[in-house]
């Protein structure tokens, strides 16, 4: 063969596929759903619309927010926002040169999330960015198949509502600790000011470390701390278009996540060790992984690696998850004294002002759920869910290509005015008193079989230290708060969360 050919032979080869990927495919794909009445910002080759999102999200993030308004959907997810008034509810975005399906229809949610008159298997949790394992894991979170099916199995029972019962007198204990923190800071104070987004992070990484592990705060502290810068990097990481092999270059950025990750892992790999002989009966949720790596059947068992994996994601979005969710409550308390006194007269009817309430007084504080509920559905921890087509698919009216990454805005569905009516960016507890509504309007742990495995946790932690706080003080919001939702991974308050204390009198509690 001439010389020359053998040269342009492998450069055409490249040029070609080259054109078919960043080019070709694309050009059908968007040909393929503009027939179908589906538009979407235009894509830019290579990098599809990456480097708008940076700056939808930048120019958002730029704009002061209205003083405690929660039409946040603008600020939060400024590229669903943005790009459903231009195209509709359902449109087609490119990060890098893969599709991105958005849409808000409810029954089409509900259709991925439940996987049903497509068949099973066709929506798959898509595989993020391999930058995330360095923060979560290679857990439940981000497993596939039968592998996921499997973990699932053995730490579903960890997170029934039997055994998170039993875990109140250690949720009781590290609320209290937490207001007696705060009592004893501000002695002989009146009223005193705290930033209690910092505080509910501390008090949910005890809970977290005890109901998981049997220790404390003091003793995960340093994984929490470095989960924290963690989050910080992998968040920033994953808003560039990933470049297979990249995370393997010796950057700055890469090398110092790598070095977190393996001291995250040492640090687990101890605590793991150190429970080794533990007592098959115990409640704690690493000990139910440990007894299954030491089960009779092989298909049971799970190696100790996987075990500090899971560990990873549980000791993170356990107390991220808890920790945000509890701060938009009491915000939103504080900004609506009128709700707060209503919720504040039902914990004392039930519970009493000086006993804690204990497992079987928290089923009935309605109004209590109902404001818990209102907040996941203005402030959802997790903003989106992604899923991705294995093979063609008709969804709705519409025909969707396999590969097609499905993009789902939770806090566009749970502020459309059409399911929530015209109050739907207002704070109204009382529309949980309905429960008429469609199962895929309301999804802040999701839907179908990933739904959030700690769900009942969170949601019994919240109640049980919202009661408290209720039951020993007033509160409002401080003029130092700065009203700045932000994600962050999961949804927080930019600036902190600054609220302003008022001990009521005769509330010494103490166990019934």
């Amino acid at each position: 063969m001439h010389p020359l050919l053998l040269f342009l032979l492998p450069l055409t080869t490249t040029f070609l596929l080259l054109f078919h990927t960043i080019l070709w495919i694309p050009r059908r794909t968007q040909l393929h759903f503009r027939r179908q009445g589906i538009t979407g910002p235009p894509y830019r080759p290579f990098i599809g619309n990456a480097s708008d999102i940076r700056e939808l999200a930048a120019a958002a993030m730029s704009r002061p927010m209205p003083e405690l308004s929660h039409d946040i959907l603008w600020r939060v997810d400024p590229r669903y926002a943005s790009w459903s008034a231009v195209h509709g509810k359902t449109f087609l975005f490119w990060f890098g040169t893969r599709p991105h399906l958005a849409f808000a229809e409810p029954e089409m949610v509900k259709e991925v999330l439940l996987n049903t008159s497509s068949g099973a298997g066709v929506f798959e949790r898509m595989q993020e960015s391999p930058l995330v394992k360095c923060l979560l894991g290679d857990g439940l979170f981000r497993l596939r198949g039968q592998k996921w099916a499997k973990h699932r199995r053995i730490i579903s029972p960890a997170f029934n509502m039997e055994r998170v019962k039993e875990w109140v007198p250690v949720m009781v204990d590290s609320t209290l600790r937490m207001i007696g923190k705060w009592d004893k800071e501000n002695e002989g104070k009146a009223t005193f000011e705290i930033e209690v987004h910092k505080e509910l992070h501390n008090f949910t990484a005890d809970v977290i470390s005890r109901v998981a592990f049997g220790s404390s705060y003091d003793e995960g502290k340093s994984i929490f701390l470095l989960q924290e810068e963690q989050k910080i990097n992998v968040s920033h990481a994953i808003r560039q278009v990933y470049i297979p092999g990249f995370r393997f270059l010796p950057t700055e950025s890469n090398k110092r996540m790598w070095s977190i990750d393996k001291e995250i892992e040492a640090l687990l790999k101890k605590l793991v060790q150190s429970n080794q002989d533990t007592d098959k009966n115990s409640r704690y949720f690493l000990n139910l992984m440990i007894c299954a790596k030491k089960h009779q059947k092989q298909e049971e068992r799970i190696e100790t690696q996987e075990i500090i994996e899971e560990c990873k994601a549980f000791y993170f979005a356990g107390k991220e998850t808890g920790a945000n969710f509890l701060t938009w409550v009491l915000i939103l308390l504080a900004s609506y004294p009128d709700w707060q006194q209503k919720v504040r007269e039902e914990v004392i009817k039930i519970c009493g002002q000086q006993h804690v309430p204990e497992a079987e007084d928290l089923g009935k504080l309605n109004l209590v759920n109902m404001i818990l509920c209102e907040t996941l559905r203005l402030y959802p921890p997790v903003v989106s869910l992604t899923r991705q087509t294995c093979k063609n698919v008709k969804l709705g009216a519409l025909n969707i290509p396999a590969g097609t990454q499905l993009y789902i805005p939770i806090l566009a569905i749970h502020h459309d005015v059409k399911i929530w009516g015209e109050d739907a960016n207002e704070f109204n507890p009382l529309r949980f008193s309905d429960t008429k509504r469609h199962m895929a309007a309301f999804v802040p742990f999701g839907l179908g079989a990933r739904i959030c495995i700690g769900q009942n946790l969170v949601m019994m932690e919240a109640k049980l230290a919202l009661a408290i706080i209720l039951q020993h003080y007033n509160f409002k919001i401080s003029s130092s708060y700065v009203h700045a939702p932000m994600l962050l991974l999961t949804l927080q308050p930019q600036h902190g969360a600054y609220i302003q204390f008022q001990r009521l009198t005769n509330t010494r509690l103490h166990d019934a």
